[in-house]
This record gives C-alpha cells, structure tokens and sequence, in this order.
C-alpha cells in the first residue's frame, strides 16, 4: 500500500496550509457545468477551516501556455466555491497580489489564487518559482490526484525547492486506497478500456494485460485492434500506425491466458442512417462504428459475471451524440447489478454516470484519467512520491 502522510497528521492548526486543489472545470459562459472536482475538495477545507487555518489554494483551468487569458480565469470558481462553502473566498489576481492579501489572512478564511498555468514557470517546475509560491504558506497539502502524474511547480517543486511540510488531502488519499486495490485485487479483475486512441493507452494497456484476467475493449480504440485482425472499418477512426501494437497487444494477452473482448457488433452511421453490423462483415464504405452492439454488450456482461475487481476506464461509444451513448450506459447497468469493487475513470466515463445518474454503478469514481492509468502501470507519481518526504519535508 502506498504510505503518505495525511493532512491529519500535520499541525494545520491555525497556521497557513497551501492546498493543490484541482479546480479546472469546465466553463460555459463564465458558468460551471460540472462541479464534481470542486467538491472533491470539500472535506479537506472544512477540516482545515475547522481548525482555523488560514487557506490558500492553488489550481490551474485549461491549457492557457503560460500566458493570462480572460477566459480561463479562477475567479467564477471562487463565486461557486464561495456558494458551496457558505463563506466569503477571496481572490488573488497576480502573485503580487496573494503576497498581500496572506499578510491579512485570517483563520478560516480561504484564498484562491489565479489560474497558476499563467504562469510558463508552473509547467517548467521553475524552482523560483517554487519557492515564491512555498513562501505563502507553512504546510502544503495535495488535494489533486489528477494533476499528480504532472511535476510542476505546484505539485511537486512547492516540497522539492520550498522545503515545506507536507501531506495529502482526504481527496487524494481515497484515490490512493481505491487504486491500491486494484493493484492488489481480488481476482478475477476485469478491465474494460474505451476512448479514442490506442496510441494514448498503449503503455497502459500493455501493463495492463501483465495484470489482468479479463480486458473488454471498445471505443474506437477498439477499431485499430479489428483493423489488426483484417477487418473492414470503413470511414471509422482508426491508427493504422499502430495496427502492430495491437496485434501484439492481443498475442501478449493470448499467451497470459487473459481473456480479451472485442466488438463482435457495432452500431456504424452514415449520414443519419444508423444500422448494427457484424464486426466480421465489415464497416460499409462510408459509415463510421460509433458504439458497440447488442451483441458485445451481452459479451461483455457474460465476461464481467463473478469478477472481483473491475476497472472502467474510457467510454465505448460516441456518447457525446445520441444514441451512441447505449453501450456505455449499458455497460454501467450491468456494473450495478455487480457485487465486484468496481472504479471507473477518465472525464468522459464520469460525465456519463452523472448524466444518466449511474454514479451508483461504481464504488469510486476516480477524477484522475491519466494518473489513474499511470498509477495503476505501477509508476511511482512526482506528485505523489514528493509527499512521502513526509512531515518535515524531507526524504
């Protein structure tokens, strides 16, 4: 198990704790669509703002490139924060102006800072940077699995060069228990794996087959992996360039005794007209395979009956469009109706269960895609190995 030391282990009694929060939400007209990472962090703050810490909370919104742009700015999380927690959140707008407002700061009271991604050092891990942001606080505590797998200044600099105290958040700490049992699950574990790229998961993957008993593929992930096998994809995303790694992907699997599944149906469209089609038969020129079929659900389901452990990560459709969002909504019921640990991942898989109120199909929704995956490859996280340095911040 993964040993790091918790923000109840810290003295954070009325004294200035930086938090690494992971706030970056997404925006609609300076509105918050979704405020589940906002939430995350609940916990932690109240626990800290009970014991009359004075809070400043680091974040990052988007993918600005070091460069200050209006429309990636904090401040309409400050607002829904301020709403959520029922208290005044105040905002600092440049570094200058955080410096100013902690010498005011009183117990339980909480700061946000802006948008640190602004800043080019914050990706670069600038060591004055580091320092400067370390200077704020006495204790820095990581909230933010997500942003873990990331050695910025702000996740991993903030201990490396400031020297501060550190711990993780509650946030953080339930992601670490969850993924620890995958890591050491009950058997057999079954992984299901979406999205769209298999060059985005290929290491992941591979790992993955090294631990498994099961892995169900689908997305249009799934379809570089029938293209290997020399079926016809029509217009559907596909990686060609990856058509080898997939076909060894599938011998590494075969000779590990691991069952794979792979789309015996697809749901394929063209120009509005939706039909399902054996996998076998082929794509027609000019439709796309944008979900899965009836058949390769009841696969699916068939392959997920007594499973222990299971792993969802990446949707299996276009689920964005209707109606291919069915294969993955259905795949969610039959993780209901299972008595395995179940954890889903990945923004797009999450999104889903809370559109069609399934969140009750999993026992832990991890916030962190990439870091889950990288976790669960075994990869020892900047973010993550920087707070086993422990409570006074050394190794």
């Amino acid at each position: 198990m993964t040993m790091v030391v918790s923000v109840e282990d810290l003295p954070v009694e009325k004294r200035s704790v930086l938090v690494r929060v992971d706030y970056n939400v997404p925006l609609r007209d300076g509105r918050i669509e979704d405020d589940t990472r906002i939430r995350a962090s609940l916990q932690t703050l109240g626990y800290l703002r009970e014991r009359g810490a004075r809070t400043i909370l680091l974040s990052h919104l988007g993918r600005p490139k070091g460069k200050v742009q209006k429309d990636l700015s904090l401040r309409p999380v400050a607002r829904h924060l301020e709403g959520l927690l029922g208290e005044p959140v105040l905002f600092a707008e440049t570094l200058e102006d955080a410096e100013e407002k902690v010498k005011h700061l009183q117990p339980g009271q909480v700061l946000l800072l802006e948008n640190l991604r602004f800043h080019p050092e914050e990706e670069k891990n600038d060591p004055a940077f580091s320092r400067r942001l370390a200077s704020l606080g006495e204790i820095f505590i990581n909230d933010a699995f997500s942003v873990s797998h990331r050695a910025h200044a702000s996740t991993v600099g903030i201990v490396q060069y400031g020297g501060l105290p550190c711990a993780a958040g509650f946030s953080l700490l339930k992601e670490v228990a969850a993924l620890d049992r995958l890591l050491h699950p009950q058997r057999p574990f079954v992984a299901v794996v979406g999205g769209a790229k298999i060059s985005d998961k290929l290491e992941s993957l591979q790992a993955l087959v090294d631990r498994v008993d099961g892995l169900l593929l689908g997305g249009a992930m799934a379809n570089t992996f029938l293209l290997a096998l020399g079926y016809e994809l029509g217009d559907s995303l596909v990686e060609p360039e990856a058509r080898g790694h997939a076909w060894d992907l599938l011998q590494k699997a075969y000779a590990r005794d691991v069952r794979v599944v792979l789309p015996d149906d697809l749901v394929v469209a063209k120009a509005g007209d939706i039909r399902v089609v054996e996998a076998k038969a082929g794509v027609p020129a000019g439709y796309r395979a944008l979900d899965i079929g009836p058949k390769t659900l009841e696969a699916y389901r068939q392959a997920l009956q007594g499973a222990a452990t299971v792993f969802w990560n990446g949707p299996l459709g276009l689920v964005e469009e209707e109606p291919f969002h069915e294969g993955s909504v259905g795949l969610a019921r039959i993780l209901a109706e299972s008595s395995a640990f179940r954890v889903a991942g990945g923004g797009d898989s999450l999104a889903l269960l809370r559109r069609f109120h399934l969140t009750h199909a999993v026992d832990h929704m991890s916030l962190g895609g990439g870091a889950s995956l990288e976790y669960l490859r075994g990869d020892s996280l900047p973010g993550i190995q920087v707070l086993q340095r422990g409570k006074d911040g050394q190794p």
